[in-house]
């Protein structure tokens, strides 16, 4: 319950929109910093509330579910930013936004939550597994949604226990 607590601090955090709708989606669909940086406006499919990642690790594509509260904050920010080309676009439009950039974010973040604990990008990702676990979804899902091509990749998260559920359910929707 700690590590939730200290992922909402640090997703509550930012002043400006667009770095909470990347941290927030770095953590509500398990992303790779690089995917979040690749995504194009047209990846967002809020109808089926799903989210498309093209050529991810692996040159694979794959899908992952985007809660209602994510696709809220999603419509916020295309209403005030009008993405062009990627959905985060850098400081040139048409051009994506800098990594270290998102990581001097998130380091800033870190410091207004108060936490002291060192926290990279990848830990969001690694925390939305292991909630997505906590909660019960089948490691199998989980391995889909992060695009592990192994099974062994992914079961660094049972060391959690879990419980069956029906229904994938993002944790961010109760931040």
């Amino acid at each position: 319950m700690i590590l939730f607590f200290k992922i909402k601090k640090i997703i509550e955090a930012p002043i400006f929109l667009k770095h909470k709708a990347m941290l927030s989606l770095i953590y509500s669909c398990g992303l790779r910093c690089g995917e979040l940086l690749r995504l194009k406006p047209e990846h967002v499919d809020s109808k089926r509330n799903i989210l498309i990642i093209k050529q991810a690790k692996g040159k694979k594509d794959r899908i992952v579910p985007l809660s209602n509260k994510t696709i809220q904050l999603l419509r916020t920010y295309f209403t005030a930013f009008k993405p062009k080309v990627y959905l985060f676009e850098g400081e040139k439009a048409g051009t994506p936004y800098n990594e270290s950039s998102l990581q001097k974010v998130l380091k800033q973040c870190v410091k207004k939550a108060g936490i002291k604990k060192p926290v990279t990008l990848h830990w969001l990702r690694h925390s939305y597994a292991t909630h997505l676990l906590e909660n019960g979804t089948d490691l199998r899902y989980i391995q889909e949604i992060l695009g592990h091509s192994s099974s062994k990749t992914t079961e660094i998260y049972t060391h959690v226990s879990t419980r069956n559920i029906q229904k994938i359910t993002s944790p961010f929707d109760t931040l």
